[in-house]
């Protein structure tokens, strides 16, 4: 039966209340005994549980128990396979009831803004609707065992400099298309228990005490049920906290805090309702775990081979001149110490005391390949022995083909701080470019979490991107090298060819006071799309060892409106000889001529598994958001009556059909009109565009005056280019109005809007 929460809290006193909305220590909240209220266990996450008893910390510096350490967000998200994703969230689900955990902290879904940010191996990508859909799915699997998810950092957390104090300073049109809609979709389609709110400031306001952030988008507009939590250590004012609607302080050491909402309380300041609201949330998601607990264990082994499979359908398979699958009758040299000491997650609150770690030269020796190690360069520093280098470059043409394991050194990706620059360490790629002069078939399997540069991918036959891809990482790469796996993933960030190439470089990462957003919503592919720049990889890009083709995009209807769908069906093929899965990618096109849009968007995905020759058709829908930017002037998101593309492929870059359709809106912009109002503004409006034409009309006729060209459809498109961006007011000094006459055309036009 549930408790009956609200007459719970008016039992309390407004000093138990308010002790309710402290951590009582480092990972657990307080009790009232007197009333049956017990501790609750939150843990650090999402890839994995980090729960820790004692000599606690947030940086992950203290052991904590063994747990499984499944692939890092950076890989998962990768997969592009909302079920995939599902099923990670459902085991460790099951784990948290086994270790008796209320909350797991994650997912993370602050955007990609630059590849430099030293959380982005935990951050989904850099693409607002797939992190959404993927962050959804992903607390819609734990949510199923009653285990609280804490999706974060809420909101514009995207670099660790200076992320304590820093003021992200971005339009609300950038934060309503770029930086909220992962929250948003995650809390339209999962409801996640919790939200962890950021350190930063937004506009110069702090996420833990931004009413606009905390109550009028989360809870107003979206439809919020769950409790806000700070991040560690977050609070700035807790007071102002609890009236802008943050919840929960952790850690503990709360006691002070407690204290000040209690007096703003006692003192008229606050409203005691806003506490009990705060308390009621809080209890609401602590109940819930308590009321459906389950009998679960913890079985590590077989979690651990989940996590193997996992990884397998989330590397990158980025280049292929088809020296890969290997042939498992050849000989192969494995080259890097990471061959064999596997890179697998990230550092910091997210780092797991993980149960087992496969390598993937154990895993390949295991299953009877024919393979030598030399170590060629440390996984832990950058460095490169010249004997030992002319030792390999001795033996490298002894081999079929040679597999270099590069990647990032754990120093170098974190939280607390940002990467400095987007380069593998030096002896890496030296390594690699010298390799190549004595041997040709040489492929890269790269551990790393976010795009880094590659200075030799031109000449390299075969490219693998395993990301951070969890203790079960060495089994995946094996059986992807050797073709027992067909890799499947796909990119959820672009890859530019240099970092200077990024639209966040001349601002990223800002002073320790402020950072302007000033790319706005021209975030990854939006910007390298539209200005058609060249990248590395775009995003969406993934290969196969078998071929797919895609095409035959087709509607339900030629035009819709607001408040319907419109279905968008499209085919895929497998044109190969094996079977293997695609990614399907439909993106939006405004063809409208809207003023600063990116060229598309994302706005469905799908995975799908094909046997060679096997044809399927899949499904999307779209409706009116799909194709709306957010209008700061009307505060609500718009779509202009039009004309839009829809582009169907399996990358941005490889658009391979391609369909349109009609939409018409009722929704009209504001109109604000006076003397400045330019003639192209009340042209384009269809309630003031009759005016105009009519003026003008009126104008020729009176005159007498005869076109430049003599042909009246030339004449009248040049008339108009001419006073596109011509003001009302000029239209007197050009002699087109007389001056008594303004006042009544505004009020005219002023009539029709």
């Amino acid at each position: 039966m549930a408790r009956d929460i609200k007459k719970l809290v008016a039992e309390m006193t407004l000093e138990e209340k308010c002790s309710l909305l402290g951590g009582g220590d480092f990972w657990h909240t307080k009790a009232v005994e007197r009333l049956g209220i017990g501790q609750y266990m939150m843990s650090d996450g999402p890839h994995g549980l980090r729960k820790q008893d004692d000599k606690a910390d947030h940086l992950g510096i203290n052991e904590s128990i063994k747990a499984v350490c499944f692939p890092a967000a950076c890989a998962t998200t990768s997969s592009f396979d909302r079920d995939l994703i599902y099923h990670m969230g459902d085991v460790i689900g099951k784990e948290c009831q086994a270790e008796n955990l209320s909350v797991v902290l994650g997912p993370a879904v602050c955007i990609k803004r630059s590849p430099l940010c030293g959380r982005n191996f935990e951050y989904m990508s850099e693409d607002p609707y797939l992190a959404g859909e993927m962050a959804a799915s992903y607390i819609n699997g734990v949510q199923k065992h009653h285990i609280g998810t804490s999706i974060k950092h809420y909101a514009a957390n995207n670099q660790e400099s200076a992320r304590m104090s820093v003021s992200a300073e971005v339009s609300e049109r950038a934060m309503r298309e770029i930086y909220l809609p992962a929250f948003e979709t995650a809390v339209k389609k999962a409801q996640p228990k919790t939200i962890m709110c950021s350190y930063n400031k937004i506009n110069g306001t702090y996420s833990a005490e931004n009413e606009w952030l905390l109550t009028k988008v989360l809870r107003d507009d979206w439809g919020y049920e769950g409790f806000v939590v700070t991040d560690w250590g977050a609070v700035n004012d807790r007071v102002k906290g609890v009236i802008a609607g943050l919840d929960l302080e952790m850690p503990g050491n709360t006691a002070a805090n407690d204290a000040a909402v209690a007096a703003a309380v006692r003192e008229g300041r606050l409203d005691e309702a806003k506490v009990d609201e705060c308390v009621e949330r809080i209890l609401k998601v602590f109940f819930d775990y308590d009321d459906n607990r389950e009998e679960q264990v913890f079985d590590r082994a077989a979690d651990h081979e989940i996590a193997a499979r996992i990884e397998e359908d989330c590397a990158v398979l980025l280049k292929n001149d088809g020296l890969l699958p290997l042939d498992p009758s050849k000989k192969y040299l494995f080259v890097g110490e990471y061959a064999v000491k596997p890179r697998y997650q990230g550092g910091g609150s997210s780092h797991i005391n993980s149960f087992k770690v496969d390598s993937a030269f154990e895993c390949s020796r295991a299953a009877g390949r024919n393979i030598d190690y030399i170590q060629g360069f440390p996984m832990d520093k950058d460095a490169l022995s010249e004997e030992d280098l002319a030792s390999l470059l001795a033996k490298a043409s002894e081999y079929d083909a040679v597999l270099v394991f590069a990647g990032l050194p754990d120093i170098i990706e974190s939280e607390g701080y940002d990467r400095k620059d987007m380069k593998l360490p030096a002896s890496q790629n030296r390594l690699i470019e010298e390799l190549l002069k004595v041997q040709k078939n040489v492929a890269v399997v790269l551990s790393n979490g976010a795009p880094v540069e590659l200075p030799w991918a031109d000449e390299v036959p075969a490219i693998l991107e395993m990301y951070l891809g969890g203790e079960g990482v060495g089994q995946a790469t094996d059986r992807i090298l050797f073709g027992e796996v067909n890799p499947s993933g796909h990119l959820a960030e672009t890859w530019p060819y240099k970092l200077s190439d990024n639209p966040s470089y001349m601002n990223f990462p800002g002073n320790t006071r402020r950072v302007y957003y000033r790319e706005d919503v021209f975030v990854g592919y939006r910007y390298y799309d539209t200005k058609e720049m060249p990248v590395r990889y775009a995003f969406g890009h993934g290969l196969s060892y078998t071929t797919f083709e895609i095409s035959n995009l087709r509607c339900d209807k030629e035009c819709f409106t607001d408040g319907e769908t419109l279905k968008v069906c499209v085919d895929v093929k497998n044109t190969g000889s094996r079977a293997g899965k695609e990614v399907v990618q439909l993106y939006v096109s405004d063809l409208n001529g809207t003023i600063e849009r990116p060229v598309k968007e994302l706005k469905g995905f799908e995975k799908v598994e094909l046997q060679p020759g096997e044809t399927k058709t899949v499904e999307f829908e779209i409706d009116a958001r799909a194709l709306s930017y957010y209008s700061e002037e009307l505060g609500d998101w718009f779509a202009p009556s039009g004309e839009y593309a829809l582009l169907a492929g399996e990358a941005s870059d490889r658009i391979t059909a391609e369909g349109r359709v009609k939409f018409e809106t009722k929704k009209m912009l504001p109109l604000h009109i006076d003397v400045d109002t330019t003639i192209g503004e009340l042209l384009s409006d269809p309630r003031t565009a009759p005016v105009i034409h009519q003026m003008m009309a009126g104008r020729a006729h009176d005159s007498g005056e005869g076109g430049i060209s003599g042909n009246e459809e030339e004449d009248a498109a040049m008339q108009n280019a001419m006073m596109q961006y011509m003001p009302i007011k000029s239209l007197v000094s050009f002699g087109v109005l007389p001056p008594d006459q303004v006042q009544g055309l505004l009020d005219m036009i002023r009539s029709q809007v």
